[in-house]
């Protein structure tokens, strides 16, 4: 296995990308701040053997004293979370947010999330493979992990670097990111990415995600950031802008949502999703790989959520299947 990339960001604060095979975020970015007497690694990637190789790997180029290292989750999702566990020693402190550790901890989580997929439209013969497949049940942390719950405004000091805890709903009910008040550093996870568009979805009922991260991203707006290092791809320079750009991607969408149920007359999450425009090589809906039929159907149902908070769509049912309709 080839040495895992590291690029030095400023002064004892360096970032290491993260490989996730055969998935198209392509990896993670962890950063690492590194000091004489203890270290943070924020995020880490799934727990698979392939990340664990490339973490590891990066703890030995920078020769990091995991006696002396605690870790930062942004968020429950699998490629961020999934090896703090591995990784962390006795009495290390493992920082995360209580909405996300809520779900992480559930027993009937994905019981729940099969029988709100199916009551979508997703058909029912494939929810047990999706779920199945998901790297969220594959990859996440094996057993229980000892989390330290951080609260919006809480700072976290090591080294140089002073970090506020920033509460982002949206991409998750707790999402987490750090801002760092001295340089002007906003550690985004996957609040504000620069080459894709962050997953905003949802199975959950009376649930308003994408409303979450409208405020969110306008909370962040507000900020005065030199720079975002984001969980995946490339450093953001211009925050601002890529959060008009991310808003605006986000109209669109409820646009081409609206424009599809007239088109329709009424439809389900999974029948919307299937109406809408993918960033995916494929000839039609039936040819998408299964996991990003599941990904768009959660990402259709958050639009629609948003749609109906507004007063845009109505709910009905067709048998067992809720379906939605312009008001």
């Amino acid at each position: 296995m080839p040495e895992t990339v590291i690029e030095q960001i400023r002064d004892d604060l360096f970032r290491a990308e993260i490989p996730l095979p055969r998935n198209p975020l392509k990896a993670t970015n962890s950063y690492i701040i590194k000091h004489e007497k203890h270290n943070l690694v924020i995020d880490t990637g799934m727990n698979r053997d392939e990340c664990k190789a490339a973490l590891s790997d990066a703890f030995r180029q920078l020769d990091l004293n995991m006696e002396q290292t605690d870790f930062f989750v942004t968020h429950l999702h699998a490629d961020h979370v999934g090896l703090v566990e591995e990784f962390s020693a006795p009495g290390a402190v493992i920082y995360f947010n209580e909405p996300d550790a809520e779900i992480l901890q559930r027993t009937d989580l994905w019981q729940l999330v099969g029988s709100l997929a199916g009551k979508h439209g997703f058909p029912e013969g494939l929810v047990d493979q999706a779920i199945d497949s998901h790297p969220g049940q594959r990859y996440s942390p094996r057993g229980p992990v000892n989390f330290t719950m951080v609260e919006d405004g809480d700072l976290l000091s090591y080294g140089n670097y002073d970090l506020q805890c920033i509460r982002t709903p949206g991409h998750t009910r707790g999402h987490t990111c750090l801002f760092e008040t001295h340089y002007q550093l906003f550690f985004s996870g996957d609040h504000i990415l620069g080459d894709i568009t962050p997953n905003i979805s949802t199975w959950l009922e009376a649930s308003n995600p994408l409303g979450e991260y409208f405020s969110s991203l306008d909370r962040v707006y507000k900020m005065d950031i030199s720079l975002v290092l984001p969980g995946h791809r490339s450093l953001i320079k211009n925050c601002r802008q890529r959060i008009e750009q991310l808003k605006e991607h986000h109209h669109q969408r409820l646009a081409e949502v609206l424009q599809i149920i007239r088109e329709i007359g009424q439809g389900s999450a999974y029948e919307i999703a299937a109406g809408m425009t993918w960033d995916l090589v494929a000839d039609s809906w039936d040819d998408f790989p299964l996991m990003q039929k599941w990904f768009a159907t959660g990402e259709a149902l958050a639009h629609v959520h948003y749609l109906e908070y507004e007063g845009k769509l109505k709910r009905s049912s067709r048998g067992n299947i809720l379906v939605f309709a312009v008001t």
